[in-house]
């Protein structure tokens, strides 16, 4: 008799055991989905833009929107200074920076030959490093891959690893320049 209630207790705790797997392995599932960007989302996460065909006129950004942001690309004229974290296509060299100043996010405006925030005066050169006022970097570079004259915003690719190692180099020893001038002071 007593074996009978013991490998009933098993029965129904084995089941009990196979009911909840099944559970959790469903509510796994739905949290998965819920957790998962909309396609939309998916669809809205690459921009391309072809340098080729857009007609960029050197040393005029024009400025394209990628996820809700402003992204700047200047094609630098050859009088613009050559930085480590130039875009470089054939003979040309640019500037992709998310167009949105470093201190509070406003956008900045080109103004001859940098970009200038109206908000707070903070100014950003051709490079996209700041130049004066309070933004405390550089513009940020988004991820890209280039394919030809194509830049695909969003997927990271070793063209905008190399601009955003230059630009951390930038911003060392723009540290160092601050703190040497404090030191001075």
């Amino acid at each position: 008799n007593m074996s009978t209630e013991t490998s009933r207790r098993d029965f129904l705790g084995m089941s009990f055991a196979a009911v909840a797997a099944v559970g959790g392995a469903a509510a796994l599932v739905g949290m998965k989905q819920a957790w998962d960007p909309l396609p939309s989302v998916l669809a809205a996460g690459f921009t391309e833009i072809d340098l080729a065909a857009i007609g960029l006129e050197p040393g005029k950004p024009q400025t394209f929107t990628w996820r809700g942001k402003p992204i700047f690309v200047l094609q630098k004229t050859a009088e613009m200074e050559q930085f480590d974290g130039d875009l470089v296509l054939g003979d040309k060299r640019y500037t992709v920076a998310i167009g949105l100043c470093t201190h509070l996010g406003c956008i900045p405006a080109w103004k001859k030959d940098m970009w200038k925030c109206a908000c707070h005066g903070g100014e950003f050169n051709a490079n996209g490093q700041q130049t004066f006022g309070p933004p405390p970097k550089p513009l940020v570079i988004p991820p890209f891959k280039v394919n030809g004259t194509v830049l695909t915003l969003g997927e990271e690719g070793p063209e905008s690893k190399k601009m955003m190692e230059a630009r951390a180099q930038g911003v060392k020893i723009w540290q160092k320049l601050m703190n040497h001038y404090l030191v001075l002071k």
